[in-house]
């Protein structure tokens, strides 16, 4: 392998994507806040999760943990290039409960402190199998959080890196959409990481 696969040269961590796809993106988020429901959002988010269970059915460590240089994805940073499936799971495992926290301080009428950061939620490097559960436990925790709410469409708001301020209905709608992007990078690496 080369060393340039070995190494690749990225951007940095929360660099961000071009601004023609923050436009694209949030026209999309949009739609979805306009006419979405949380029943719907949970289909799709639930979808997206079987279909990332199959994906990882059946393959051994090595195809689960091997970083595979994939081309960038529409809605994926430069940085995130370079993962393994365990540490696609980790990423996401990180945003739901990042989600989950910002949902429940927002319908409790309470801004979350800070702001939301895409360098702050890269994967480890180093992380193994153990991350399934993990995984796993956060979409519980996020479709939980969902159904225990009666009232999404908060006035209050907490800003996306990317796309703004988002009420709690705002930031489920994207967690679909975010499932959906890193399940096509599960996709690709798993194709890499077999050679095909």
């Amino acid at each position: 392998m080369s060393e340039a696969v070995l190494h690749p040269r990225l951007a940095p961590p929360g660099a961000g994507i071009p601004a023609i796809e923050r436009f694209v993106g949030g026209s999309f988020l949009t739609l979805r806040r306009l006419l979405g429901t949380p029943s719907k959002l949970t289909a799709q988010f639930e979808r997206e999760r079987r279909t990332i269970a199959s994906l990882r059915s059946g393959r051994d460590a090595s195809a689960l943990g091997t970083r595979v240089l994939i081309a960038r994805l529409r809605g994926l940073e430069d940085s995130s290039r370079f993962w393994s499936v365990w540490m696609t799971l980790d990423h996401l495992r990180i945003v739901n409960d990042n989600i989950t926290g910002v949902i429940g301080e927002l319908t409790q009428g309470r801004v979350p402190d800070g702001s939301a950061s895409t360098a702050a939620v890269k994967p480890s490097e180093h992380v193994g199998g153990e991350v399934v559960t993990a995984y796993e436990a956060s979409c519980d925790r996020l479709v939980r959080a969902i159904a225990s709410k009666t009232m999404l469409r908060t006035e209050l708001r907490y800003a996306h890196p990317w796309f703004g301020p988002l009420d709690a209905f705002g930031w489920y709608a994207m967690s679909a959409m975010h499932m959906g992007i890193h399940r096509v990078q599960i996709e690709r690496i798993l194709r890499g990481a077999s050679g095909s």
